[in-house]
This record gives structure tokens, C-alpha cells and sequence, in this order.
């Protein structure tokens, strides 16, 4: 017999009004009713309609939704960190066992700040656990701090990233387009061919790099090409930090964080469908889905 939410027996009732007694119909199974609205698609007002309440007694049902933060087993962990958005004001932080892609911590935040991330890495300390590598994005000060302790990864995607905000996807300047195709295919390459390149493509167009503006007025012009100049580096800095996992094979680090990126996709896609939650009911459903999967 398939479930459908609705407890099989019936019960007998009395009013206590006028004696008579009468039959109830079937009752809500309050945990299937939460079942129903997580892994589902279906709204409050969808539910309602299937369990024949009001959407108020739906939500009181969702009230019994409790997440209990479970400490893993399993303490020899890299991870990975990241924040995702919805809105300006709402984000969830998080940290994952790269390996069992189970989320080990997480805070609601408002912005990302390198103090929230190190309280996370102290809490995984605290409880156990004992990290030998860490995937994180672009953030300088959070990569100095954390490399003071641990073998870190800058995540390769985040550099991307970087690179095209500052250069655009189909520049028409070559030292541009050239520098965009090369970080491009970090991906692909190893860290020996990658730095090769990146130092002849230095090589190659440092003039157009170093070019200033001219205008003998200025006692120091600005450069001609001040966005080039950033992705440049960018790339320059964080060089030493975006090949971690090929210098340490034997710990399976990870060059990016696409796995976490998959998660928030997941958490998002399930929010989407409960639109208009306030911030303490998405709250509730984002800690009952990441329970229940991660």
C-alpha cells in the first residue's frame, strides 16, 4: 500500500455539546507531512489541499521540523569552504569533507568575513577533528591565515573567475585575450606548463603590461591598461597558492570547489520552490534538506 501521509485508522468522537458521537476521518502523519514538503515540490498551499487543512495548520506542522547539529565520525578530513547568497543580506556559509561530501559546519551570515571562517576551522579543531588541506577562494587574508597552519588550495574556478571579471569574456586587446585563454585551461594543464606559460606570456607583452598613460603633466600617469595590470597580479599572488593539491598528491586535495557548488545548487533549487519563506522558515528548511543529505 503506497503511504500517502494519512494515518489509516479512524477514531471515534463525542461532541460535548450535544453527546452525539461520530466518526473522524483519517489522521495527518505530521513527520510524512514534513516529508512531503522537503523532498517534494509541493507548496503549503499544495499540501493543504492534499491533506484537507488549512495552509495555518500545514505551517504549525512544519513547526516540528528540529535540526540537531550531528558531529561526523570521521576526523581525518580536507575541506572545502564556501558561501553562497540569496539576496544581499542571506547567506550560508559552509565547510564539507571534501572526500564523504558531508557538510561538517555552517553559519547564516550576512557577508563573508575571514573571522567566520576561522571560527569554523577552530570548531573542527575543538571537536576532533584533523584537517590536512584546505579549498578555499579568493580571499588574500584568508589564505594567509589559514596557510600558517595548513597545506591550502586556492580554488582554480574561483580564479577564473577573477581573471574574467577584470578582462571581460572576448577582450580585443591579444595580451588580453592570450592571458584569458591561458587561465582558461588551468584545468587542463599541470603546474609546470602552467607557470611556463604564464611567465612567457609575461615575457611577451610586459610593455603593453607596464605601458602608462601619456601625459607629461603627471609626475607618475596611471597605467594604460589598469584592468590587464589586476588579472596579471592576481594571477601573480595567488600563483603559489593554486597548486597545492599537485604538490601534495598523497592527500586528494581538490583543485576547486565545484563541489560545494553543486550543493548550493541543490540547496537553491529546493528553496526556489518555496518562495516568499520568510528568513526563519528558509532558515528551518535549508537545516532539515542539509540533515537529511548532507
Amino acid at each position: 500500500m503506497v503511504h500517502n501521509g494519512l494515518r489509516g485508522r479512524k477514531h471515534l468522537y463525542k461532541c460535548k455539546d450535544c453527546g452525539r458521537q461520530f466518526v473522524g476521518g483519517q489522521r495527518r502523519d505530521k513527520a510524512q507531512v514534513i516529508t512531503d514538503y522537503i523532498e517534494g515540490k509541493q507548496t503549503m498551499e499544495q499540501l493543504a489541499e492534499k491533506y484537507k487543512v488549512s495552509s495555518k495548520t500545514i505551517a504549525r506542522d512544519l513547526t516540528g521540523m528540529r535540526y540537531v547539529q550531528k558531529i561526523s565520525k570521521d576526523k581525518h578530513v580536507v575541506i572545502q569552504m564556501d558561501t553562497t547568497y540569496w539576496g544581499r543580506n542571506f547567506g550560508l556559509m559552509v565547510i564539507k569533507d571534501s572526500l564523504r561530501k558531508k557538510i561538517l559546519w555552517r553559519r547564516y551570515v550576512t557577508h563573508e568575513t575571514i573571522a567566520d571562517y576561522l571560527d569554523g576551522v577552530e570548531w573542527l579543531r575543538n571537536n576532533g577533528f584533523k584537517i590536512y588541506g584546505v579549498v578555499c577562494d579568493g580571499m588574500y587574508g584568508l589564505l594567509k591565515q589559514l596557510s600558517l597552519r595548513y597545506p591550502v588550495q586556492m580554488c582554480q574556478f574561483h580564479q577564473q573567475m577573477i581573471v574574467r571579471r577584470y578582462l571581460a569574456d572576448d577582450p580585443e586587446l591579444d595580451a588580453s585575450r592570450d592571458l584569458l585563454n591561458l587561465v582558461n585551461s588551468i584545468t587542463l594543464m599541470d603546474k609546470e606548463s602552467f607557470i611556463g606559460a604564464f611567465n612567457e606570456w609575461h615575457d611577451k607583452y610586459k610593455d603593453v603590461l607596464n605601458e602608462r598613460v601619456h601625459d607629461k603633466r603627471l609626475k607618475t600617469p596611471p597605467f594604460m591598461r589598469p584592468r590587464l595590470r589586476s588579472a596579471y597580479l592576481s594571477l601573480r599572488r595567488n600563483m603559489g597558492w593554486l597548486w597545492t593539491f599537485y604538490d601534495y598528491k598523497d592527500r586528494v586535495i581538490p583543485n576547486t570547489n565545484n563541489g560545494l557548488e553543486g550543493i548550493f545548487s541543490d540547496i537553491k533549487s529546493k528553496v526556489r520552490v518555496h518562495s516568499g519563506l520568510s528568513k526563519e522558515h528558509r532558515k528551518q528548511l535549508i537545516d532539515e534538506y542539509l540533515m537529511r543529505h548532507y
